[in-house]
C-alpha cells in the first residue's frame, strides 16, 4: 500500500486494517482505556511542537493527535457505538450552531 502520498481515506483503510484480523496484535489489543496515555502524551507534543514554533513537527504532532482520534473512533465503530463520519457530523454541526454569524442570520460584533 506504498503511495507518494496518502488522504484521509488511506488513513482510516490503514487503522482498519491494523485492527483486522490478522492486522497488528498491538493495535488490534488497544481499547479506549488502554490508549489514553498515548492522548495525552500526543497533546503535551503538540504543545511543545507550538512552543518551540515549529511547523515541521506541529504537522507531525498533530498527525499523531489525528490517528489518536481515528484510533479511538475505530474501536468505537467496531462496538456499534459510533463511525469516525459521526464525529465529523457531529463537530460540523456545533461548529455550524456556534458560528451563527457565519453560518446564520446573526452578526458579529
Amino acid at each position: 500500500m506504498q503511495k507518494k502520498q496518502y488522504g484521509y481515506t488511506d488513513l482510516l483503510e490503514i487503522m482498519r486494517m491494523l485492527r483486522a484480523p490478522g492486522g497488528c496484535p498491538w493495535d488490534r489489543e488497544q481499547d479506549h482505556e488502554s490508549l489514553k496515555k498515548y492522548f495525552i502524551e500526543e497533546t503535551y507534543e503538540v504543545l511543545e511542537a507550538i512552543d518551540l514554533k515549529s511547523p515541521v513537527k506541529l504537522c507531525e504532532e498533530l498527525g499523531d493527535v489525528l490517528l489518536q482520534v481515528i484510533f479511538h473512533a475505530r474501536i468505537a465503530e467496531e462496538n456499534g457505538q459510533f463511525t469516525m463520519e459521526d464525529v465529523i457530523d457531529t463537530v460540523s454541526k456545533k461548529m455550524v450552531h456556534r458560528h451563527q454569524h457565519v453560518f446564520g442570520p446573526a452578526q458579529a460584533e
